[in-house]
């Protein structure tokens, strides 16, 4: 089977990158926290606002300083909402790589912020958005706590919800459809659930392959994540020679397509379905550095899938999306089937189409699957 050989990720060298920017250290904003307010180990805030992150008017989201705003290159799926995300670290912390393939080490005190919105009409963002939620990982002494910021009607706060929430969201998409879904805001247990990894609560995101891509700045630049991270002195990159992996962006259709599936695949599942996730036991492992086939689910037949199993045998059946259970549990919404089980009430119709594509240029077939 020639096209089972997984593709290494995409390299990217820093030093010379780093030795043109280093211009933006001699500017001293570069190291200033602004004015946060939180002690990682008092009760949260009631209202979002009284953190501080935003400035002016808080529905603009417009970062404090010291409140890096970051993307990812594959983002997770999650009922077509966009997401505006940041960072905040304490004055002389920074992040660290205890290893290249891991999540950042952040310091007591960090807090990743992610907001989930709907842009009234996606063909003219102008118009106007609807924040839904906005999440809060803090690194507080004993771990990671997740919180829950639900908006109000108009915009104006953003409320501590433990238990959870469900809004009705319309909007058009960019092709001018009304679309409608019933947007689930998890509850605390639900945030660990997802976040679960070596059974500590964990952010997924931040990892050195997931942020090694340029990002425009609200100051005009447009520099590379990790180089941004480090001249603001939140990120200790220990090495600038050495090649930083990167994954594919998962709709870019320059890229090798088996590239950009497994990086969908490892954002969208690969929490739970790694060797160190709550999934574990399950065998499959979707994530980019997977080389052994039958772990990415080849010809494998599932620990226990019940019904979830749609009648077929395999998790993928190479050449037969029809046939590979990771499609049927990708495009249904039965609870107890659905892949992932949390995060979606809607299909993400062009995710599975790529995964679709992705198996269809696959050779070679299982036994019993023809």
């Amino acid at each position: 089977m020639r096209n089972w050989r997984i593709k290494r990720l995409l390299p990217m060298k820093f030093s010379a990158i780093i030795t043109v920017l280093t211009v933006f250290l001699l500017v001293s904003s570069c190291n200033e926290r602004g004015s946060v307010h939180l002690d990682p180990n008092a009760k949260p805030y009631s209202k979002l606002s009284e953190y501080q992150f935003f400035t002016g008017d808080i529905k603009s989201l417009t970062p404090n300083k010291g409140v890096l705003p970051y993307d990812v290159v594959t983002p997770l799926f999650s009922d077509y909402s966009e997401k505006a995300r940041f960072v905040w670290m304490p004055a002389g912390t920074r992040a660290v790589v205890p290893d290249i393939d891991e999540t950042f080490q952040f310091p007591e005190g960090s807090v990743l912020i992610k907001n989930f919105y709907y842009y009234l009409d996606a063909r003219s963002p102008e118009q106007g958005r609807q924040i839904v939620e906005t999440r809060l990982l803090i690194n507080r002494k004993h771990g990671w706590d997740a919180l829950t910021y639900v908006w109000n009607k108009d915009q104006s706060e953003a409320h501590l919800e433990i238990a959870g929430d469900i809004k009705e969201i319309t909007w058009t998409d960019l092709q001018g459809t009304l679309q409608h879904t019933t947007f689930i805001i998890p509850n605390k247990n639900q945030c660990k659930g997802c976040h679960e990894y070596k059974k500590e609560l964990t952010p997924i995101g931040p990892k050195v392959r997931h942020l090694n891509k340029d990002f425009n700045y609200s100051d005009g630049t447009v520099v590379n994540q990790l180089v941004k991270w480090k001249l603001t002195g939140y990120l200790e990159l220990p090495d600038q020679n050495v090649e930083w992996p990167k994954v594919a962006q998962w709709d870019d259709p320059a890229a090798d397509i088996s590239s950009r599936a497994l990086s969908y695949l490892e954002i969208n599942c690969g929490i739970c379905h790694s060797e160190n996730g709550p999934a574990y036991v399950s065998g499959l492992y979707l994530h980019t550095q997977t080389a052994d086939p039958s772990h990415l689910g080849f010809c494998k037949s599932p620990v226990s899938a019940g019904s979830g199993s749609g009648g077929h045998k395999y998790d993928i059946v190479p050449g037969r999306p029809d046939k590979s259970i990771l499609v049927y549990r990708m495009e249904t919404l039965n609870p107890g089937e659905m892949m992932p089980e949390l995060g979606r009430t809607m299909v993400h119709e062009e995710g599975v189409e790529l995964i679709r594509q992705w198996i269809a240029s696959l050779d070679g077939g299982c036994p019993d699957s023809l």
